[in-house]
Order: C-alpha cells, then structure tokens, then sequence
C-alpha cells in the first residue's frame, strides 16, 4: 500500500513539475516560437504628404487661400502597397522578402495627381471670378483653358510642372525592398539584409496574430494584414 501511494505521490509531483516547467516555458519563451510565416501586405498611407506637397506648392504660386485640411479632403485614401513574405525555417528564424508594389505606386501617383487638379481647377476658378471673369468657369472651361495655355492636360501639367506629390518610387525601394534572414525573439523582430552590408539590419518591434501584423520603429508603426489563399494580390 506504502508503495502504490508512493508511485501515487511521485508521479503527482513528476507531473506537477512538468506543468510549472511548460507553464515557465510559454510564459518566457512563447514568442520565441511565434510562426510569423505567411504573405503580408501593408498599405503605406500618402494622403496627408500628398497634402502638405499640394498645398506648399499652391502658397508658393500665391494661390487663393486654401488650408491643408482642404488638400487632405480632395486627397482620400492615397495608399502605396508593400508586400512582405515571410518562411520560418527553423525555430524562431527564416527568410525574408520585401518589396514596394510598383503598380500601387503608379495608381496611387496617378489618384494624386487627378485629386490635385480637380482641387486645382476650382482654386483657378475661384481666382478668375475674383479677378472679374464673368464667362462660364466650371471645370470643364477650366480644363479646356489649360490645355489651351499649356498644351496638355491639367494632370500632365501639375505632373510636369507641378510638386512631387510622393516620395519616389526609388526612394521607397530603398526604404523597404530587400531579402534576407530574420529572428524573432521576446516581441522583437531582427531582419539582416542579404545586400553585402553587415550592418544592413533592421530591427522591429512586432505583436501578431492569425491575420494582421504590426512592426513598430522609433520614427514608424506598419500595419501588415495576412493574404490568404485566393485573395487578390
């Protein structure tokens, strides 16, 4: 009998103590073993860049008065897609892909551009009927004016003329494209560039879950959303 509630109690106690081992285990290194795999996209948000961009260049012409606020309401939802893949390859480590969407950055330079000059034939409207002009000045005049003065279409003159409304798609490039290796461990996301640069390394701080992730810089937050299968690119 001794020996049943021996094997009895020793069993308990190996028992409990692998509980409070795996309970120590998850709490400390639950994230170490965190599988961020998958095809991520985030939308980088331009409206309020393209904004300001519109609105220095609009003070700099002595246009009629106008706030940025104005800007940012022709100026909605201007996004530029960055896709990032990630495949764990060991516990705690994989590879990495990143790159800026080419054809996002050309729709949304695009939407830029088209949203400036809806604003900026109704700013010149404004400004004609200030200074006396008493024919028609809707916005179809107003577009048929400028091609007449400048040859082109308003949004091929504000494009050739006008302010750069995004940041370059080269400057993005740099910013965000590349391959390479990554760790995760205690919420901290360590990428090493695959670019002949040992000191190419960036480090975020992550939280995930089933479908959306956030890596978090001093100076950046990026919200990623998981693709899953059969969902457009």
């Amino acid at each position: 009998m001794k020996t049943i509630k021996y094997a009895v109690l020793t069993l308990l106690f190996i028992t409990l103590s692998i509980s409070t081992a795996l309970l120590v285990y998850l709490h400390f290194f639950a994230s170490d073993m965190e599988d961020l795999s998958g095809e991520w996209t985030a939308n980088l948000d331009m409206t309020e860049q393209a904004a300001v961009a519109a609105y220095s260049w609009l003070q700099d012409i002595e246009a009629v008065s106008v706030s940025i606020e104005d800007m940012e309401s022709y100026m909605q939802d201007l996004t530029i897609q960055v896709n990032l893949t990630l495949e764990q390859t060991a516990r705690s480590e994989g590879t990495f892909r990143c790159s800026v969407s080419q054809e996002s950055y050309d729709a949304c330079n695009q939407a830029a551009y088209e949203a400036f000059a809806f604003a900026f034939k109704e700013i010149l409207a404004e400004r004609l009927h200030m200074a006396g002009y008493t024919d028609s000045a809707d916005r179809e005049d107003i577009e048929t004016l400028v091609t007449e003065t400048f040859g082109m279409s308003t949004v091929s003159y504000l494009m050739s003329c006008g302010p750069a409304l995004l940041p370059s798609l080269e400057d993005l490039q740099a910013q965000y494209d590349g391959r390479g290796t990554y760790e995760i461990a205690e919420g901290i996301l360590t990428r090493q560039y695959d670019d002949g640069q040992p000191d190419d390394i960036k480090v975020e701080y992550y939280i995930s879950n089933d479908y959306n992730l956030i890596l978090s810089e001093e100076t950046s937050l990026i919200l990623y959303e998981k693709q899953v299968e059969g969902e457009e690119q």
